[in-house]
């Protein structure tokens, strides 16, 4: 799931106190012969709102057990996202589909100034001060996938400075 990006820590969920979040519910109707079959897709975010977090969809005939399922799907799909004293390293654009995502690292104070399924997430990760703008496509399936583009595309101080194989003082100092 997570292939196209470098440096990318996948957890496990064993030991992990994970608090979940419902980003949505959707209604699906499917015509048959018989009439209308109806069914429901749930996302959900989990995190320990320490840098892990994950998504995942259910589907089901009733509500809670495609709860259930979400939940399910997302533990098996963890990251772990750097952090940098409550907000993000760096800002950072993220894309998926027709939803665009921009995030980007606010002063201590400032919240999580987010909408609907941005906020879910960055709350989910752990992130207190933040400036987010989410473009495009409002599909909170999307939006989400588009959050979490931009947040797997970040960079801690340590990780670049491992990848240019320079100190850490360098990588500030110039």
């Amino acid at each position: 799931m997570y292939q196209k990006y470098k440096n990318v820590e996948i957890v496990k969920p064993g030991g992990l106190e994970l608090k979940d979040r419902l980003v949505g519910v959707q209604r699906v109707t499917k015509v048959t012969k018989g009439g209308r079959a109806f069914g429901f897709s749930a996302i959900v975010v989990v995190g320990d709102e320490n840098g892990v977090v994950g998504h995942g969809l259910g589907k089901s005939k009733e509500v809670a057990t495609a709860i259930a399922k979400a939940i399910e799907d997302a533990k098996k799909n963890l990251v772990r996202i750097p952090l940098n004293k409550g907000t993000l390293p760096h800002e950072q654009k993220g894309k998926y589909g027709g939803a665009r995502v921009y995030i980007k690292p606010a002063s201590q104070g400032t919240g999580v100034i987010a909408g609907g399924a941005v906020r879910a997430v960055l709350e989910a990760v752990g992130v207190h001060d933040v400036l987010s703008k989410s473009q495009g496509s409002s599909n909170p399936h999307n939006v989400v996938k588009a959050t979490f583009d931009a947040l797997l595309q970040l960079r801690g101080a340590q990780t670049i400075a491992n990848q240019r194989g320079i100190s850490l003082e360098k990588v500030f100092k110039g």
